[in-house]
């Protein structure tokens, strides 16, 4: 078929999908084009109200990311790179392994139900700057929830030594409380709020998939002799990799892309949590808008989007048949 044969057959249908492209050219497409370019430009305050016209670089910016030893940048950003992998790694796996956990309780028969369902996704309506600042209360050394609870009802230095965390003592062998917002620790105080924010958009997208398994196949594996272990792992877990190839991906984009709850945790506006506990993008937003330094920052987010191609490309590698595209 002609490409003029094409249009006439199709003319209405690209009349209606043309406003939702047009769309996306300005609003993503455009601004990633001019994102690019201001990677190769020395963009900072000095030179800021040239915007594109800045002087052009080349590569600099992406070398002294890279390749520059004495660059604090390039310190800052492998340090944030770190924390967002370990980052990621954890709030994903834990999302999913609540989200099933729960799907699979409130997947069963009892009195009300209903009501343990719309109490569970309590956190996720929560939005997460709200969560970030939370939280951050949450977290405080002598007046936070968290220390008191932990202090006062709990002997969570023997708990949390199976995590690898250490604590300080006093010279009398009291235990000092821990401070979460500074210091190794600050990595936990970004993940629990994280996977408790998310948690329960897991739950839902597996009581979904619970919901679509026919009754019929545990019946049969019953009469098999089956145990309920063995229904889990051969016919449940087989049956939800559609769904957790899904989250993975979301998990994957929302985590590395995660913002809100580190910014509003630790001062309005992407505020610096250390150097375990900064992410990607508060890094990048720092240096763009506090450090006024936009070629850098601009460089920062096309290697990071970059990156994320690869990773998009991999899942779907990964997961294509289980999304029926095998």
């Amino acid at each position: 078929m002609k490409r003029r044969d094409i249009w006439r057959s199709y003319k209405v249908p690209f009349l209606l999908i043309s406003p939702a492209f047009l769309g996306l050219v300005f609003l993503h497409f455009v601004p990633m084009v001019q994102g690019l370019w201001l990677s190769l430009l020395e963009s900072n305050k000095s030179t800021i109200g040239q915007y594109l016209h800045a002087p052009f670089v080349g590569f600099s910016n992406y070398k002294e990311i890279l390749f520059s030893g004495e660059s604090q940048v390039r310190q800052g950003l492998w340090d944030a790179l770190r924390n967002t992998f370990l980052y990621t790694l954890l709030v994903t796996t834990g999302t999913i392994l609540l989200g099933i956990g729960g799907a699979l309780l409130v997947h069963r028969q009892f009195r009300g139900r209903s009501v343990a369902r719309t109490l569970l996704l309590f956190s996720w309506i929560i939005p997460s700057y709200v969560v970030g600042m939370l939280w951050g209360f949450m977290w405080q050394q002598e007046e936070g929830i968290i220390n008191q609870l932990l202090f006062n009802h709990l002997h969570f230095d023997v708990i949390t030594s199976w995590f690898g965390m250490h604590w300080d003592y006093t010279d009398l062998g009291a235990l000092i409380k821990p401070r979460w917002l500074t210091g190794e620790n600050t990595i936990w105080a970004i993940v629990i709020p994280t996977i408790w924010r998310f948690w329960p958009f897991a739950m839902v997208m597996f009581l979904a998939g619970l919901s679509s398994i026919p009754a019929e196949i545990y019946e049969a594996a019953e009469i098999d002799g089956a145990s309920k272990s063995e229904q889990f792992f051969h016919i449940t877990l087989p049956l939800l990799r559609p769904v957790v190839a899904m989250i993975v991906l979301q998990g994957l984009i929302t985590n590395v892309y995660s913002f809100n709850i580190v910014s509003m945790m630790f001062g309005n506006g992407a505020g610096f949590p250390g150097k375990y506990g900064d992410l990607l993008m508060p890094n990048i937003f720092r240096n763009s808008f506090q450090m006024w330094n936009f070629g850098i920052g601009a460089a920062m987010s096309t290697l990071l989007m970059s990156f994320m191609v690869v990773v998009v490309v991999l899942w779907y590698k990964r997961f294509r048949e289980d999304l029926g595209n095998g």
